[in-house]
């Protein structure tokens, strides 16, 4: 792991440990000395030091509290009611299940301060980027940085913000720990603003092909999304189109073949890198029996999901376990080590088929034509017209307990639980420290 803190004394602390190689070793950024303790002058005075920054961003976002695993949770519980049970023993990922959550939840904290390190670190690679002489590499790492900032930014400002109030945005290094740090909430639009900026850079600077790193194809796959969050079909549709149409990946076999990889699958366009050194992969923790290298079970999937199937054929249907205790269990997560799946080909495709129906056009292909495709590769019947609603329920189907849930709740405008999408229950709270810590914060309504 690879952590960055600056002390008031303008000196950076970087503790880089063995598993800084969470990546294929291959990869000549992966190849540095470990370094325990240098100046800020230093750590920012070369290439082969900022890059050393970066990785250890990455690092720092597939950590258990980010996208490792708990952010993809939060969501899954929160936008579920009687789909799943949790079973486990920590009351924290209940409180989201149950919709009522508290402002001391330690997961909640964690993940706020996880994000923004990442971003933090990403701030840091951006403004010290006049130190690469080769203009491939120093487009390459701002890209890098960019989409890892928007990632984390996106889910921040979902998670914890609302169609007004968004989450403090910090788009600049911080260079003096001794001046006053406290800052205001952005406007949710503002938030957005960055996002898209980032985005936009990212795709114009990142290769198509940056090994296990984010590439441009994984740039236009979170533009998508961001897009289809935001309402904006055509950019959404037109993102999704392009990867496609050129980034050479195609659907698995078969649906269970989309997961549980130790390397990138043919449908992979983005995954969060584990190996049995170093990595996280939470969802196996929390959805994977004990035999699986999880907890047993901590979320079980209940009757009410599987209602969700028209076709007793449909392989997801059947795309699950059961545990010692008979609980049924989703066959997304049985690899202990296998990397986290952030985007897939088969999302691109449902978006592509959502904004197309809804735009009234034919990009790519139809939406009936996009969404026999996913069900074919699950041997489910082809369907002669479809509705919007078809579309939707294939999105449960297909993307269930990969962190879409409350993300599409509230953008289609839909209720879970007896709540409305925009009930302030579905919204999670401003850590507790954020708040004794910083004068300038404004709690979420209910909290």
């Amino acid at each position: 792991m690879l952590k960055i803190i600056i002390m008031k004394n303008q000196y950076i602390y970087i503790l880089t440990f063995l598993s800084l190689i969470f990546l294929p070793a291959c990869d000549d950024r992966l190849d540095v000395e470990p370094t325990l303790s240098i100046s800020e002058e230093t750590a920012l005075s070369s290439s082969a030091s900022v890059s050393k920054l970066l990785v250890g961003a990455y690092e720092i976002d597939g950590n258990a509290y980010s996208h490792g695993g708990y952010i993809q949770i939060y969501s899954d519980l929160l936008g579920a009611d009687q789909e799943v049970s949790w079973n486990g023993t920590f009351f924290e990922p209940r409180e989201a299940l149950t919709k009522e959550m508290n402002a001391i939840n330690f997961l909640f904290e964690d993940s706020w301060r996880n994000t923004y390190k990442v971003i933090s670190q990403s701030n840091l690679v951006l403004g010290n980027l006049d130190v690469y002489t080769d203009d491939a590499e120093k487009g390459r790492v701002e890209g890098e940085a960019r989409f890892l900032r928007a990632l984390n930014y996106f889910d921040l400002v979902r998670l914890f913000g609302n169609d007004v109030h968004g989450v403090p945005l910090r788009l600049d290094p911080i260079t003096d720990y001794g001046s006053d740090l406290s800052i205001a909430r952005a406007a949710t639009s503002d938030v957005y603003a960055a996002i898209l900026d980032d985005l936009s850079k990212a795709i114009s600077l990142l290769p198509e092909d940056n090994d296990v790193y984010a590439d441009r194809f994984a740039a236009l796959a979170l533009l998508s999304r961001v897009q289809l969050y935001l309402g904006h079909y055509e950019e959404a549709r037109d993102a999704a189109e392009e990867i496609i149409a050129t980034s050479g990946k195609s659907l698995s076999a078969s649906f269970a073949d989309a997961f549980n990889h130790d390397e990138d699958g043919e449908e992979d366009i983005y995954s969060m890198q584990v190996t049995s050194q170093s990595g996280e992969n939470q969802l196996i923790q929390m959805y994977a029996s004990e035999e699986n290298g999880g907890r047993g079970g901590d979320i079980s999937i209940n009757q009410p999901y599987l209602d969700l199937f028209d076709d007793s054929n449909d392989e997801r249907s059947q795309f699950f376990y059961e545990n010692a205790k008979g609980d049924r269990l989703s066959g997304k997560y049985t690899n202990q080590f296998g990397n986290v799946p952030m985007f897939r080909l088969a999302e691109m495709i449902l978006i592509r088929a959502e904004c197309n129906f809804r735009l009234g056009t034919i990009t790519g292909a139809s939406p009936a034509d996009d969404i026999n495709t996913i069900r074919q590769r699950s041997s489910a019947a082809p369907l002669v017209d479809v509705t919007l609603n078809d579309i939707l329920l294939e999105r449960q189907r297909e993307l269930a307990f990969e962190g879409f849930g409350i993300y599409d709740i509230k953008r289609t405008q839909s209720s879970v639980a007896g709540l409305p999408y925009d009930s302030p229950k579905l919204v999670v709270p401003i850590p507790q420290t954020e708040m004794d810590t910083n004068p300038l914060m404004e709690q979420n309504e209910g909290y």
